[in-house]
């Protein structure tokens, strides 16, 4: 286990955080306390979202660390994935596990505004941390749970992860065909997850605000899943299990290969579909009323797609991308690193600096959404492993003795190497 307690920078940084907090920086959700509990992406993400609107999030982990902390990745000293997923938080290590660690939790509980884990339903009762015991300490507390297929149901207790769940609904039959499915990967179901548990948190602090009460919300894969489907999640009355769903065009809009590189081109539109075919040299196919509407272009796909890819070879991905403008739709592909100074992005301000004790100085992405009366206060690195335990645990009024009692019986991290734990621990 790493012992990283000592290293202070971070912690200032988070000062730092706190103080901006309390000034001109301040965001829609300042003054908002979160505790995470969560693991993997869609709650913790989740949770980074809050913290981008300015509240404090707290992250708890167990003594084994989340999960994501050994995900591969080339960066010597922490995961990748955990970076990206965790900004803007305070780390404490708790063993929820132990009587002492769950008091510690219900005591934090007091002064909490929000709640977020996604351990499966029958986690929480065990625990002592389930929604009707906590309401009972904090009233106004917002529960968030994030579980693979909901609270009910068959499939309440089965573990849920992102390509499960692409899997079952038909994601990836979509992505592919039925007999040859594919994956989409990028965690897209998670992320999604994640977005509706800022959306509903948000929408429960609100009614907060008006009335007072608190609540539980209820997040799952499976609802994200097919909320993101819902334009195809449609199924008439006499239609068949053979109903078109497929949005796409045909093959027109789509990628395509170039001189060097591939371009991403939508021309939909009569505007777009027009300017396509003047720009490329071959204004004939915008002329034929064969080729007149989107369905059209799509029935005769196999006739109209080989003229417009012998015509992209002329140029690159890079010049075609140039030659259309704002007058088609289009990108060349480009990697992830190519983002970091792209310069819309660096006009938008899409990316940050940050400064890690382990990791050191990175980049990272900053400010999903922009507020022009609460901008928030800047985005300050994940925690490390139990950075912020003896910090928090003060807040909440436990003495340095205190701490180091709990540290010794291994009920908060990082454990003190100095102290050997208690055998009945």
């Amino acid at each position: 286990m790493r012992n990283v307690a000592r290293i202070a920078q971070p912690k200032d940084e988070a000062r730092v955080h706190r103080a901006a907090d309390a000034d001109s920086a301040r965001g829609p959700l300042s003054g908002i306390k979160v505790l995470d509990l969560s693991g993997y992406i869609a709650g913790p993400n989740g949770c980074a979202l809050l913290g981008d609107l300015g509240a404090e999030v707290i992250k708890i982990e167990p003594p084994g660390g989340d999960t994501f902390r050994k995900y591969p990745s080339t960066l010597a000293t922490e995961a990748r994935a955990f970076l990206g997923v965790n900004r803007n938080k305070l780390g404490v290590v708790l063993d929820l596990k132990k009587p002492e660690g769950q008091a510690v939790l219900c005591r934090m509980v007091q002064s909490a505004d929000v709640l977020v884990h996604n351990f499966r339903p029958s986690v929480p009762p065990r625990l002592r941390i389930d929604y009707p015991h906590l309401k009972e300490i904090n009233p106004r507390l917002i529960y968030c749970s994030v579980t693979g297929y909901g609270e009910t149901g068959p499939l309440r207790e089965k573990a849920g992860y992102d390509q499960v769940l692409q899997a079952m609904t038909g994601v990836c039959s979509f992505q592919g065909t039925e007999q040859e499915p594919q994956i989409v990967y990028g965690s897209i179901v998670d992320y999604y997850a994640a977005s509706l548990v800022a959306y509903g948190i948000a929408a429960a602090l609100l009614h907060r605000e008006r009335s007072g009460e608190g609540q539980q919300v209820g997040v799952s894969l499976l609802r994200s899943s097919l909320a993101m489907q819902s334009a195809r999640f449609i199924w008439a009355d006499g239609e068949g299990r053979d109903v078109g769903r497929d949005m796409r065009s045909g093959g027109i809009t789509g990628l395509h290969p170039t001189r060097e590189g591939s371009i991403y081109l939508s021309a939909n539109t009569p505007h777009f579909w027009s300017s396509l075919c003047e720009l490329i040299g071959v204004p004939e196919l915008a002329l034929n009323q064969r080729y007149a509407t989107v369905r059209n272009r799509a029935e005769h796909a196999d006739e109209i797609v080989p003229k417009i890819r012998a015509a992209l070879t002329a140029r690159t991905a890079l010049e075609w991308e140039e030659i259309f403008g704002d007058r088609v739709p289009c990108s060349a592909v480009r990697t992830i690193e190519d983002m970091f100074d792209h310069p819309q992005v660096r006009a938008e301000e899409l990316v940050a600096d940050f400064d890690h004790p382990l990791v050191g100085h990175y980049r990272g992405f900053a400010k999903p959404v922009t507020f022009s009366s609460t901008p928030g206060p800047r985005p300050f690195a994940a925690p490390a492993f139990g950075q912020h335990s003896e910090e928090v645990l003060k807040d909440i009024g436990y003495t340095e003795d205190d701490i180091v009692q709990l540290r010794r019986r291994g009920i908060v991290g990082p454990i003190d190497d100095t102290h050997p734990r208690d055998i009945d621990a």
